[in-house]
């Protein structure tokens, strides 16, 4: 029963409100700071406990404090972290984040050991058990685009495993690469901007087709406060978001892709599941930080009452 994250995980250190950067030494007071578990594979584990699933996180940190701070803050949470590799030697990934008055968050990066992330770093008997799959970031971890886990990939799928990927990126080339994972995963969740950048299309909808095309069984393309759009061999279906007062929108993507695929594992079709997705990511952007706001399945459904 258990959910497996692979892919990017990241230490963010936000700061909030902050609507500009202080000149000089100067000093800028602000409401809250917080360190958090972040990432397309860390974060996304975090809300998947949250909503219920028993959780598995594979990729790489460093061996340093953030590596440390991460490896506890996973485990605090819940998620099991036997399985991520510690790379001596190598800075785990992390972010600051001043996130502006709006909820906005423009972000200073190191990617870290995600980089360096292979096939030889995962547990395959583990993927093997899984019932979902969560890919996080295969834009980044990009020596994740490996045969044998195509191969690995399409054996768990072939046996009912629902496997679900997000991007992390908006750099073309990274996200080109990416796009060969696509026919080895069941449903693909990038943002309009990476969506648009894959494929060189002009119009959303456009996009979503036409990675829709190469492979998954659905796209879902999140559209920010426009909601987002689901493409499946049936259409296209716009699914609205959720009106709540945002203070952050750090690891609304992540939220969406936990409730999403919490949706599919309760048996829900594709257009209710990305409903959850949606009611995720409403908690999430009505707190500080990607674990913000999400406590559980139950008050999360209850937004969408």
């Amino acid at each position: 029963m258990t959910v497996a994250t692979v892919g990017v995980h990241i230490v963010d250190i936000l700061a909030r409100p902050v609507d500009h950067i202080p000149e000089g030494q100067d000093t800028v007071l602000v409401d809250q700071i917080r360190l958090t578990a972040a990432g397309a594979a860390a974060g996304t584990a975090v809300d998947l406990v949250k909503l219920g699933n028993p959780v598995v996180t594979m990729g790489a940190v460093g061996d340093d404090e953030l590596g440390d701070f991460l490896l506890a803050a996973l485990t605090r949470h819940g998620v099991d972290v036997s399985r991520l590799v510690r790379r001596a030697g190598e800075q785990t990934a992390a972010s600051i984040l001043p996130i502006r008055p709006d909820g906005g968050r423009p972000s200073f990066h190191v990617p870290g050991a995600n980089l360096s992330v292979t096939y030889a770093d995962l547990d395959a008997d583990v993927l093997r058990a899984a019932r979902g799959i969560h890919l996080g970031g295969m834009d980044v971890t990009f020596g994740l685009g490996d045969p044998s886990f195509f191969a690995l990939l399409d054996a768990v799928r072939a046996n009912g495993t629902v496997v679900t990927m997000d991007l992390l990126s908006e750099m073309p080339d990274l996200l080109g690469m990416a796009r060969a994972f696509l026919p080895h995963v069941d449903y693909v969740l990038p943002n309009e901007s990476q969506a648009l950048l894959m494929t060189g299309c002009s119009d959303v909808r456009e996009a979503a087709r036409a990675l829709l095309a190469d492979g998954p069984r659905g796209v879902i393309v999140t559209l920010g406060a426009s909601g987002s759009l689901v493409a499946t061999k049936d259409g296209l279906e716009e699914v609205p978001a959720l009106k709540v007062d945002v203070s952050d929108t750090t690891g609304c993507g992540d939220a969406y892709c936990a409730g999403f695929l919490t949706g599919l594992l309760h048996g829900q079709d594709v257009p209710i599941a990305a409903r959850w997705g949606t009611a995720a990511a409403a908690r999430v952007a009505t707190g500080l930080g990607s674990d913000a706001g999400l406590t559980d399945l139950d008050s999360t459904l209850r937004m969408l009452a």
